[in-house]
């Protein structure tokens, strides 16, 4: 018996070394979490069940609990380099399993595909037309590869201050090309059309015989788009005709066979204020073509593609999953975790909501092993292991003991 119960506690000093082997292994690991051997008693039964003077049988590994403890998060600098601060795992899929990993060192494909060192493919949750993510499927995150398409202007903002002191130009009729018969002008606008490619729309203001009453007339590309319409200012300087600020310009058709180059322009907020002309807003809503200049990840999870012209796209939500008993998964190997009855069901959400962590881009989580804690283990392993070998020595001089006794 005392043989058995100081081979236990070998194998059980063993198992500890084992582990803490396996950690200071990993003290570099990304996303690695401590393990720690736990051990429980043994006791010989009967058949008559256990005696209260029952001496131990020895001792078991009785678990080997990993520590779901926060690493560090240290910053890396790469793009698709993913930390979680808080709760929660990367959801992958290899070859349609499932599986849940806390390192975020991903990396593209040959495909655009975002995996892991092994292949596993990072789940997201796709964007819907409302602008939201469809939160009831989840899909592989492919990155861009494509040019960002045009988008046709449609919407020009324009706000200005015209002069209250202003008179009526001397030179008649209006001739964008003579600025005596004019008395401001935009300077030209950036527009674009179906196909992305860029035209100038120019607004010209004339004053008018008529007290606080101007004529604008809209051009593009040197073609005049619509007859002049008529702006009004009351006493105050305030904008009051058209109603709605909106000046709605004649269809342009470019000649770089583009549709029909429909503008508006809407010149809310402007005023008639003092001796000079001010432009003090410009904007429109059209952008030419872009090339994919850089992935961006908000700390919601959303993937961003982010182009040359301006227009970011969201390709995606990262979804993190998490479990009531983070300890009862089965490590896979390749910083993989799978879910089991232990654990209890996935349940998965989006980053920053509920108990679930945010996501940081460019860094990564470092292991969670102290190495001076493992060394300490380590000693305290190795002494057990030692102390159990000389009981061993000991009962093999008592049992010679005995034998020798004549």
């Amino acid at each position: 018996m005392s043989f058995t119960a100081s081979l236990s506690g070998i194998n059980a000093a063993n198992a500890d070394l084992n582990v803490t082997s396996n950690n200071i292994a990993n003290s570099n690991t990304v996303g690695f979490k401590t393990s720690r051997a736990e051990f429980s008693d043994l006791f010989s039964t009967t058949s008559y069940g256990l005696s209260r003077n029952a001496i131990g049988s020895g001792v078991k590994v009785s678990n080997v609990a990993q520590q779901f403890s926060q690493g560090n998060i240290d910053p890396t600098g790469r793009v698709l380099d993913f930390a979680i601060d808080g709760e929660g795992f990367f959801t992958v899929n290899k070859n349609g399993e499932t599986m849940y990993t806390r390192a975020g060192n991903f990396q593209p494909d040959n495909r655009g595909f975002v995996i892991t060192p092994d292949g596993a493919r990072l789940q997201v949750y796709p964007p819907n037309a409302s602008g939201s993510f469809d939160v009831g499927r989840t899909i592989d995150l492919q990155l861009a590869t494509t040019d960002s398409p045009p988008q046709q202007t449609g919407r020009v903002d324009l706000m200005v201050t015209l002069p209250g002191a202003a008179t009526q130009p001397v030179v008649q009729p209006f001739d964008p090309a003579d600025g005596n018969s004019y008395n401001a002008s935009s300077g030209g606008v950036t527009v674009y059309d179906s196909l992305g490619v860029s035209h100038v729309q120019t607004s010209y203001f004339v004053k008018t015989a008529n007290a606080n009453e101007w004529e604008v007339y809209n051009f593009v590309d040197g073609t005049q788009v619509g007859a002049p319409t008529t702006v009004q200012f009351d006493s105050n300087g305030a904008l009051v005709a058209p109603a709605n600020g909106v000046i709605a310009m004649d269809p342009y058709t470019p000649g770089t066979g583009a549709g029909v180059l429909e503008l508006s322009l809407d010149i809310t907020g402007s005023t008639q204020y003092g001796n000079s002309f001010a432009l003090r807003s410009v904007n429109q809503d059209g952008f030419a073509s872009g090339k994919l200049t850089t992935i961006d990840v908000s700390e919601g999870g959303v993937v961003f593609a982010r182009y040359s012209n301006g227009d970011d796209v969201a390709l995606g939500q990262i979804v993190l999953t998490n479990f009531v008993n983070p300890q009862g998964l089965q490590s896979t190997g390749n910083n993989m975790w799978m879910a089991t009855y232990a654990s209890g069901s996935p349940r998965s959400g989006a980053p920053d909501s509920s108990d679930f962590g945010r996501i940081k881009s460019g860094a990564l989580e470092a292991s969670t092993v102290d190495l001076t804690e493992q060394l300490v283990n380590m000693i305290t392993a190795q002494r057990n292991f030692q102390a159990n070998a000389q009981m061993i020595s000991t009962q093999d001089q008592a049992t010679q003991t005995i034998i020798n006794i004549r």
